[in-house]
Parts: C-alpha cells; structure tokens; sequence
C-alpha cells in the first residue's frame, strides 16, 4: 500500500473551502468534525492512505431538479429542490425533507454530512443523506402544498427507495406533507414500501416518532447530569423554537421536575418565570400547529409572561440550556453569556445550532455539552424503527418504543464517553461523537475498498 502524504488540518480544510465556494454551513460542519477526527487519524495510517475523510467530506452524488407547480391563482411556481446522498457505507441513505426559504445546496450538505455520523451512532444500520427545496409553506392553501408535495415527488421518486435512501420529515415538512409525497410516490410506482417515514400510524408509521427528537434531548440531557450525580429535578431550562422539536423537549424536562423558561419563533422569544407547564406546552402546540399562529400571542394568553422581539433567549439566567431552533442560532457571545450566568448544560435539540465560536466556548469551559449529532439523534432513530417495522409488516407497542429510544441515547452517551473522556472528570462530547460516528463509518468503507 502506497503511504500517503499527510496533510495538516489547515491544508485540509484550504481544499474543502476551495472545493465548496459559497457553501459556508458545509465547511463549517466539516471544521467542527476535522477539528477532532485529525488528532484521532494521526497514527492510523489506513484512514490517510484510503483519504477517508476527504471522501466523506464529498456526498456521493448531489441531485437538482427544478419543482413546478401551480398556485390557486393558476400562475406558474417555480422552485428548486434538491437531494444529497452524503455516505451509504453502514447503510441506506436517511435523512429528511426541509421546505423553507434558508434551504440551499450548501445547508443541505452539512445536514447531510452531520446525518452521516449522527445515524452511525444510533447504531442502527442507515447511511447519511437530506433533501429540500427553497418552497415556503407558510401563507400557502392546503391544495398548494398538495400540488407542491406532488411535483416535488414526480422527481424525487426516481431517486429514492426502501433500500435506497429513506427521505423523513424536517422543517416546514409533517405529516401532511409525508403524506401527500408518499401519495404521489404509491401513485408512480405503485408500491407501498417504506419509502418514508414520519407516516401517519394508519399506513405504516411509528407511535412516538413526533415526540421523539425532542424527547431525546431530554434523555441525553439526563444521561450527561446523572455523570455529576445530577438530575433535572427543580433545574431551570431555556428552549429556543416552539415547534415538534422544543415543544416534546419542554414536555419531557417538565415531566421529569425541570421548570422551562423560555420558547422561540422567527419573531423573538416569550419568557415565563411561571414556567411552562403542560397545560401551556399543549397551548402553545395547538397554537403552532394548527392555527399557524406566532408565539408572542402566548402573552395575551399568560399575560405574567413577556414577549422579546427579534432576540433570543439565550441571555435568561438558567440551569440547562436546549437550542431546538436552527442551525448557527446560538453565537459565541450568547455560549458566553450561558456560562457567565450559570448554565452547567447544553443538549442541542437542532442540527448545529451553535456556531464554532460558540462550541469552543462550551468546551473551553468545560460544561456538559452535547453537540446535535449525538443528543437529538432521537428522531432518527425512531424513524430507523419505523424502517424495521414497515420491513416486518408490523407495529411495535408504545412501551417497547419508549424503552428503545430511551436505550439508544443511552447508548449514543456511552459511545461519546468511551472516545470524549478527557480525565479528571471531563467529557468532551463533541469529540466523543465525532469520533464514535467517524469510526464506524469509516471502518465500514475500508472494507469496501475504493469506491
């Protein structure tokens, strides 16, 4: 076997920029993941002669397609969706759909990118991929998303597959819109696989899959005090987003004797020293959900609490801290505030809601922190137990579903302490993750040789 040259991790990181142009979030992901993985490659030999990272840093293929649709008015739509297989070496393509005006190439990259490794470390078989389009569904009827939905699969479906690459929900896509993709897919092939998952429990989907990112989290977050003999009894919580994300992480903090502070739009954040009990929580999901309404009404419903435009969250003094917006939400001098005020824990319910700066200021002060790819990789996991059901023809109880999730982020945790043990009681997270996720992926491409 030829030795190759080793590149230190600037020169590496020169050619991901020269080779992605414009494509900030990806090289950001790919930084975030380097950082750890170069001092982990450094006397593995195999991983820099086979260019292992170089290689999962390039998807496997990216597809464009261009959507047309037609609105109410019967004008001509024209959007552009898009599909990243990032890595199939541990298994099919996983990933979900984003319908929002943020989607470009470049955000679905690094979704993909960091799917890749978050799937490796639930430890079921998926590989890593995401999709979208720059489609806004907010302010559009029923029928034009259906006729969105549509079109969009009338492309998409020639790319995926059960055992091809399994596409789910993400922002701006639920159940009505899996719905109405799956609908079109049936159509065309005439087929009823598990082609997606996020489905209603009526044709194939899976009890606890809405609550289970945000559930997640929780647990993670729960794994990582209980390392301090800490639990989240009587512990303040600051949320960001008020969607199926941080609504079910709100859920299960309160559930477990936590008291949530906090919850976020587009438009600013609401602040309720009260708490946000259940009876608020299932106000604010009706709310979302169903009337599409804006969080800052939540004051007019619980006048004690108080509505900030434009801001987030982050500068309310709390215990533990859960970003489960989007992505670069939480900025260095936001992590430095949390700190500065007392947050002894950070469990990202979003994918890489915090920006670098603020991921080394986590790390720097060595608080309990879990990067996304690790504590909100409970969604895909469920949807990964939605695969195996639909495989079966068949539908696994509640209990059985609770007590999996709640396995497989025990398991995530203890991957990331067997690799992110630092000594005198210090867990770097981040680097555990990446290098758990790294590895598996990595090990399984080393078999395959070059491809």
């Amino acid at each position: 076997m030829a030795v190759s040259d080793h590149v230190d991790l600037p020169t590496f990181m020169e050619g991901v920029k020269k080779r992605n142009p414009h494509q900030p979030e990806f090289v950001q992901a790919v930084q975030e993941v380097a950082e750890d993985i170069f001092d982990f490659m450094a006397d593995k030999e195999q991983y820099h002669a086979q260019q292992i990272l170089r290689r999962i840093a390039e998807p496997d293929r990216v597809v464009s397609f261009r959507v047309c649709w037609e609105d109410d008015n019967g004008n001509i739509r024209v959007q552009r969706g898009w599909r990243v297989q990032n890595n199939n070496a541990i298994g099919p393509y996983k990933g979900g759909i984003r319908f929002h005006p943020s989607v470009t190439e470049s955000v679905l990259k690094f979704l993909a990118f960091e799917q890749t490794f978050k799937n490796a470390l639930t430890g079921l078989p998926m590989g890593g991929g995401k999709g979208g389009s720059n489609f806004n569904p907010k302010g559009k009827s029923t029928r034009e998303i259906m006729r969105f939905c549509q079109s969009f699969m009338t492309e998409l479906y020639r790319h995926i597959g059960a055992d091809v690459d399994v596409p789910a929900g993400d922002i701006g896509v639920g159940g009505r819109e899996i719905g109405y993709m799956f609908g079109q897919y049936k159509r065309i092939t005439n087929q009823f696989t598990g082609v997606l998952t996020g489905k209603g429990l009526e044709w194939g989907g899976s009890l606890i899959r809405t609550e289970a990112t945000g559930y997640g989290a929780v647990y993670f977050l729960a794994n990582m005090l209980a390392t301090k003999g800490q639990d989240l009894v009587g512990k303040t919580a600051v949320i960001s987003g008020s969607g199926n994300v941080a609504t079910h992480a709100a859920e299960k903090i309160v559930q477990l004797g936590g008291k949530v502070l906090t919850l976020s739009d587009s438009g600013g954040f609401i602040h309720d020293p009260d708490g946000i009990t259940q009876d608020k929580i299932n106000w604010v999901k009706e709310h979302k959900t169903h009337r599409r309404g804006r969080i800052e009404e939540y004051v007019e419903a619980f006048p004690n609490a108080s509505f900030h435009a434009g801001k987030t969250p982050w500068g309310v003094p709390c215990d533990v801290a859960l970003p489960c917006a989007t992505q670069n939400e939480l900025l260095g001098e936001d992590a430095k505030t949390l700190v500065a005020n007392g947050c002894i824990a950070v469990s990202e319910g979003a994918n890489m809601p915090t920006d670098l700066d603020g991921v080394h200021t986590f790390k720097a002060a060595k608080i309990l922190y879990a990067p996304g790819k690790a504590s909100n990789a409970g969604g895909v996991a469920v949807s990964g137990l939605e695969m195996s059901q639909n495989s079966e023809r068949r539908a696994w109880k509640e209990e059985e579903l609770q007590q999996m999730l709640k396995d497989i982020m025990s398991g995530i945790h203890d991957s990331c302490i067997k690799y992110g043990d630092q000594g005198s009681g210090y867990i770097d997270y981040v680097k555990g993750a990446n290098i758990a996720g790294f590895k598996k992926v990595a090990d399984a491409m080393l078999a395959f040789g070059v491809v």
